[in-house]
């Protein structure tokens, strides 16, 4: 029986919002859950983080470039991983599955390897770098006494301080900057302030990033990592020809130009639109009517009524005409009623 060693501690992108505790995941809700997290992972980006001894019934989401790299949980697995496929959704997708089990976390409450973790990922007919990873129980065995308070990672754990990126679609590979603290530092304009505070606020926006620019360019300028730091989270993506931190500023400039712009254009159409000052109309809806036209039509459909009328008089006195022909042609008087 072979056992993990020791791993490299790298921290891993993890969806930042929280599933609860279930103590079961069918493969069916697996796939429907993958499958929509391909939607709503391009508009939340992903926090760096550590997954670390888990509960049981614990749900994560993560982005793996790699799927199939080792996960260092904290927890010492007894068990080598077993991979398989099974087909879901009426054999639409293929759901891989990726079991270890008997695990336990060294220097805890465990007295037995009790432990089981499932990672599932849509093999086929959904984005393969989202890995689902669910933690749940098998029936307990006993823990090798050699591994009991043997841990399979250093502590304390490093701060992690690179800020949340986004993972797919248009703003993938973008990071996620706070922004600064204070009422009235960076962020954006507020509405109802006066053109010049905008322009004020706006230029101290824009220097605070370019000083950041300046200092990210130093930083890279002077070798990269330095002997005994660590290095950071892995790229998402092999192009390494652009600055990132001078696309990121611009984008994040650009978005805050639209927001103000946008919420300015709201202000004048909504005062425009719905403004007590503005005088109201004394037109009455006739006055757009010419009178002597109205009078004209009046006369011809007049004049035609009248011409109707006399074409069904004189196809009333053609039919009694032709009745008294038949009438007279038979012999017979017609039949009048008496009371």
């Amino acid at each position: 029986m072979a056992f993990q060693q020791i791993q490299q501690e790298t921290p891993i992108l993890k969806y930042p919002e929280d599933f609860g505790l279930h103590p079961n995941v069918s493969l069916e809700n697996a796939a429907n859950m993958l499958f929509r997290a391909i939607q709503t992972s391009q508009n939340q980006p992903y926090t760096w983080t550590f997954i670390d001894k888990p509960q049981e019934g614990q749900i994560y989401l993560l982005f793996m470039p790699n799927p199939a790299q080792p996960l260092n949980d904290g927890i010492r697995w007894q068990d080598q991983e077993n991979r398989y496929t099974m087909p879901v959704q009426r054999g639409t997708r293929e759901l891989e599955v990726a079991e270890v089990k008997y695990g336990f976390i060294p220097n805890s409450q465990d007295t037995a390897a009790w432990r089981m973790r499932r990672r599932y990922r849509l093999h086929k007919g959904g984005h393969p770098q989202l890995v689902l990873v669910h933690y749940s129980r098998v029936p307990p065995i006993q823990i090798v006494p050699s591994l009991l308070n043997n841990p399979v990672r250093h502590y304390p754990l490093r701060q992690i301080t690179d800020p949340p990126i986004y993972v797919m679609g248009d703003r993938a590979g973008h990071k996620v900057f706070p922004h600064p603290a204070g009422p009235h530092q960076g962020g954006m304009p507020q509405v109802g302030m006066n053109p010049q505070a905008m322009i004020t606020q706006q230029n101290s926006n824009m220097e605070a990033l370019e000083r950041r620019r300046e200092r990210e360019r130093t930083r890279d300028g002077n070798g990269g990592v330095g002997v005994g730091q660590r290095p950071g989270p892995p790229r998402l993506d092999d192009d390494e020809s652009a600055d990132e931190s001078e696309m990121l500023s611009t984008r994040t400039l650009a978005i805050a130009r639209y927001r103000r712009n946008h919420e300015l254009m709201e202000e004048v159409f909504r005062r425009a639109a719905f403004d007590s000052k503005k005088p109201l109309s004394s037109k009455r809806i006739y006055e757009g009517f010419d009178k002597a036209e109205l009078e004209a039509k009046i006369v011809k459909l007049q004049d035609d009524v009248r011409a109707l009328q006399a074409k069904a008089a004189e196809r009333q006195a053609q039919k009694v005409a032709a009745d008294d022909v038949i009438v007279t042609a038979s012999g017979h008087a017609p039949m009048e009623l008496t009371t």
